[in-house]
């Protein structure tokens, strides 16, 4: 028998780096494919030996036979494809299946299918508006200068005509300097329905002098803001009402949005999470199309002309100070086309850097917190939390059994990057049994820095970490896996800034693999059946460039492979679950028991690890272990089912089955209409 050891190491290294890639699943391979099973072997060697030549998926998001068909290449060379795609596919830009090919340019697609009304649905949703017990009048508001194009102002005006609820106002303030064909076109529209109200005001240019010119002519109950080039989808009053019908408290009231080319083809949807407070106050995700109740815009004296472009952003900051959270509600549709090729009177990419600080100074201003305003070099806002002097006591909990190499990456990222003075490290180890290892723990007993508990027993990972949480000293907790390794030297301030705070909870971070792609930015709830983590796979050019995604905010849960929490807020919910959920989900069922307790979670992505993921444990795939996970799983979806299937801060048109933030076929939605 010839051994080829050059073989054997590429097939070795082939197989770690699938199994770091986060593109293969286990469950799913076993579960579709049960010869596969009935072999006994590890999936991932299967796969690698026989599954890939015999067409087998590795996962729901790669598709063997569709990456072979369209990359020739790849079959010729008689390269595994999923291989070739971690090493240079994906790179390259193949897609990995076609229904990822397919998103590539799929909101035309998913708009076609799921998004656009028939003439059946225009009749029920107009039948249901006459069930309405609650019918108030809405006002819409509309800034008009003498630059504003009479074409985009007519599209937005009829959008309002066109409305299948039927109680509207639109209240239009222009400048006296407007054009006289603009003022001959807004006097016949007023004279043609008593619905269009018009005022003139003297103030030339300024939007937030016509905002409130505009306020002073309504008698709604709730008022809106449309733009001269902004167009209402016809069903937007109607889903509003039926909000406020189904929730007669509520403040204020948005929905998603999209923009609109000058062909009438629309693209760039925003799907925007339920109210999230710490991404708000990072950037005005409410933007269009929101209603506030009007009786509080006027208490709060309407629009501010020292915030002029960001008016919204400010009327809504002041609003959001006044209401409970839960008066704060959105709709998952998109209800609002901003017209492209044009300023948006109240766009948020138009706005300076210094009006967006004055917005945030004057926010933390009323509510007297003192937090650092700055922008990063990718012109992205970011708040500092302050930290009280002296700094909280931070614990630093590291379970292990061996695995010396990666323990010692880790301990020494810490010792050598952390600019953060104040913690401990407290390494659990549970019975480990190599001799480095234990001569390695043996060089800390003089260390006032690193603590070596010993755990001898069977490995729990709920148990062992309260374990240490109950030797600790610190008043801030941070959970570690011994896989992490720091990147950003003030990784620690900025946890814990956000962990003091009185309404967060858990406080998660920023996790890359080896390849610097995104192995945890946030966990989404319900995806893949529990939970999954966010931005899977991509890299962090994606994030800077999507639409919040590169900001603090707030998810329902985050991993536990590296997060800090408040000891009394941990010790407030009991704790991980060592009898239910001994090694999986402990995280996820932890952090949703402090959303019970009305904590906030959250997640930053200034704090920045690489995770060499399950490096430490390997792959969970034993009969018993497996059994272990369903039941753990089972767990979950029992206790947990409800917010699991529709997590706030994830929006319902997005899929729980592949990648998250990819579109749900179909949305994840209910059409009042139809029901």
């Amino acid at each position: 028998m010839n051994f080829n050891l050059t073989k054997w190491l590429k097939h070795w290294r082939d197989y770690w780096l699938v199994k770091k890639s986060g593109l293969f699943n286990a469950d799913y391979y076993l579960n579709h494919y049960p010869d596969a099973k009935r072999a006994g072997l590890d999936p991932i060697w299967h796969y690698m030996k026989f599954g890939w030549k015999e067409g087998k998926n590795p996962s729901p998001d790669f598709d063997t036979t569709y990456y072979l068909r369209t990359n020739k290449d790849v079959g010729l060379a008689k390269t595994n494809p999923l291989v070739h795609y971690i090493k240079c596919g994906k790179a390259e830009g193949r897609p990995p299946s076609q229904s990822i090919a397919d998103e590539l340019n799929s909101y035309k697609i998913w708009m076609e299918k799921y998004d656009i009304l028939t003439s059946s649905d225009r009749a029920e949703i107009q039948s249901h508006s006459a069930t309405f017990k609650y019918q108030p009048l809405i006002s819409l508001l509309m800034p008009v200068s003498n630059n504003t194009p009479q074409q985009r102002m007519q599209e937005a005006i009829d959008s309002l005509f066109s409305q299948l609820y039927p109680h509207w106002e639109l209240c239009i303030a222009a400048d006296t300097s407007s054009d006289a064909l603009i003022r001959q076109f807004l006097d016949a529209y007023s004279h043609q329905d008593p619905r269009v109200k018009v005022t003139y005001h003297e103030t030339k240019g300024r939007v937030s002098t016509a905002l409130n010119a505009a306020l002073a002519l309504c008698s709604g109950d709730f008022i809106g803001v449309l733009d001269h080039n902004g167009i209402l989808r016809e069903h937007a009053l109607y889903l509003v009402i039926n909000e406020l019908n189904e929730y007669p408290h509520a403040d204020i009231i948005y929905s998603d949005e999209d923009t609109m080319d000058d062909k009438g083809d629309r693209d760039d949807p925003f799907f925007k999470p339920d109210w999230n407070p710490d991404l708000f106050n990072s950037h005005n995700y409410l933007a269009h199309f929101t209603v506030y109740r009007a009786s509080l815009v006027h208490q709060i004296s309407g629009f501010r002309k020292e915030f002029e472009s960001a008016q919204d952003w400010d009327l809504a900051m002041r609003l959001s100070e006044t209401v409970p959270s839960s008066n704060i509600r959105h709709i998952p549709f998109v209800l609002y086309h901003n017209l492209t090729n044009d300023s948006s009177t109240t766009s948020f990419s138009n706005v300076s850097d210094e009006v967006q600080y004055e917005v945030l100074k004057s926010h933390f201003a009323r509510i007297n917190q003192n937090v650092e305003i700055s922008f990063t070099e990718d012109a992205l806002l970011r708040l500092r939390y302050p930290l009280p002097d002296p700094q909280p006591f931070v614990s630093v909990i590291i379970p292990t059994r061996n695995h010396l190499k990666l323990l010692k990456v880790c301990l020494d990222s810490i010792m050598e990057k952390t600019t953060y003075a104040s913690y401990e490290v407290l390494i659990v180890n549970n019975q480990s049994d190599n001799p480095e290892i234990l001569a390695y723990f043996e060089s800390f007993k003089k260390d006032d820095k690193i603590v070596v508990l010993d755990y001898d027993h069977p490995f729990n990972f709920s148990a062992i970490n309260n374990f240490a949480v109950h030797h600790s000293r610190g008043d801030v907790l941070v959970f570690m896996n011994n896989d992490i390794e720091v990147i950003s030297p003030e990784w620690l301030d900025e946890m814990v800034s956000h962990a003091i705070r009185p309404d967060i909870g858990a406080v998660g971070a920023l996790l890359y693999y080896d390849d610097n792609t995104i192995q945890h930015a946030g966990v989404i709830l319900g995806a893949g059946g529990v939970a999954g983590h966010a931005y899977l796979n991509l890299n962090k050019k994606y994030l800077l460039h999507k639409k919040g995604a590169f900001m603090v905010r707030n998810y329902s849960a985050v991993t536990g492979a590296c997060m800090a929490v408040e000891k009394r807020k941990f010790e407030e919910v009991g704790g991980f679950s060592e009898k239910h959920l001994p090694v999986t989900f402990n995280d996820i069922d932890f952090c949703l028991r402090l959303l019970e307790e009305g904590y906030r979670n959250l997640w930053t992505p200034y704090a920045e690890f690489y995770h060499h993921e399950s490096a430490s444990r390997g792959y969970d795939g034993g009969l018993e272990k497996r059994i272990r996970n369903k039941r753990e799983q089972h767990y979950m979806i029992k206790k947990w089912g409800g917010i699991l299937r529709n997590d706030p801060a994830y929006n319902p048109n997005f899929t729980l089955l592949r990648n998250a933030y990819s579109l749900s076929f179909p949305p994840r939605i209910k059409r009042p209409w139809k029901e």
